[in-house]
Formats: structure tokens, sequence, C-alpha cells
């Protein structure tokens, strides 16, 4: 990185980008499967570094920075769809769907698909133990839970994922 990348964060970031946008773009497309909202939230995790870059409030630019707001993206995302599937349920009763029979393999399609139904609680706790693989600790911290708080949650979504993954085999859906 050349010094005026080390003193000028949008630069270093401009450097950056091109090696940086694939693995951002496939930790999001991991977790919400959808093409377009990975490329959504991929487009709004770099103007979130770009603003920021901007305002100076960057320490080092590095692939995992952007993974860390990559996160926070995708955690607003799913409040997001939450709080429109909570207004759809109040509207209407929503008409359950038939999903492909495939589904019932233990895959990571069918693991996204009963992680999408759980609750954002349990969903974003799961997601970032297991998928992005953080220590309880950490988890609690991105939550704003205690870590205590956080392992009981952690018990209640798994249990919660077995059942629903259980519910979706047993059914043949």
């Amino acid at each position: 990185m050349s010094a005026t990348a080390a003193a000028d964060p949008g630069a270093a970031l401009l450097l950056l980008y091109d090696d940086a946008l694939p693995q951002v773009y496939g930790y999001l497309r991991a977790r919400v499967g959808a093409v377009s909202v990975a490329e959504e939230l991929t487009s709004e995790t770099f103007l979130a570094a770009v603003t920021n870059a901007k305002q100076g409030v960057v320490g080092d630019v590095t692939v995992g920075w952007l993974i860390g707001i990559a996160r926070h993206k995708l955690m607003d995302h799913w409040r997001r769809t939450s709080r429109e599937e909570r207004n759809l349920r109040a509207v209407e009763d929503l008409v359950e769907t038939v999903d492909d029979p495939w589904d019932s393999l233990l895959d990571a399609y069918s693991a996204r698909a009963v992680l999408s139904r759980m609750g954002l609680h349990h969903r974003i706790a799961l997601t970032l133990r297991y998928l992005d693989g953080l220590p309880v600790p950490q988890v609690a911290s991105a939550m704003g839970r205690t870590v205590h708080a956080t392992e009981a949650l952690l018990v209640r979504a798994r249990a919660a994922f077995r059942v629903a993954y259980g519910e979706r085999s047993d059914d043949g859906r």
C-alpha cells in the first residue's frame, strides 16, 4: 500500500475494492441466497464504507472491516424483512407455499430456508455463531446482549432450528 493510500482511507478503499468485492459479495450471497439481495447489500456495504472513509471514522481499511460492515447491513436487511413480514401478517393470512420436494435434503439451501423462517434474534444468533464462526462473546457484543443471555438464546435457537428442520423434512417439503 502506498503512503497516499495509508494516509487517505478513500484511496486505500479504492485499492482494496477489486480484491474485496468478490469476498464481500460471497459472504452476503452465502447468507441470503438471492443474487439480487446479495448484490444490493454488497452495494450498500461499499457505500457505507465510502461514507465512513469520507467522515474519517476508519482505522485500517481491510477486507475484515468491509465484512464487518456487510454483517451490519445483513442484520439491517433481516430486521427490515422481519418488519415487512409482520405488517403482511397483520393485513392478511399468509398462504403456505409449496416447496420443492428436493428441499428435504440436508443441504445449504434447506438450512437457509429454515433459517429464514426463524425469528430475527434466532436467525442473527445462529448466523453469527455458526456461519460466521464468531465466539459467543462476540455474538453477544454484536447483538447488544450479555454472554449468558446469548448462550441461552443460542440453546433456544438451536432447538427451534432442529424442530423447524425436522418438520420440514417430515412432511416432504
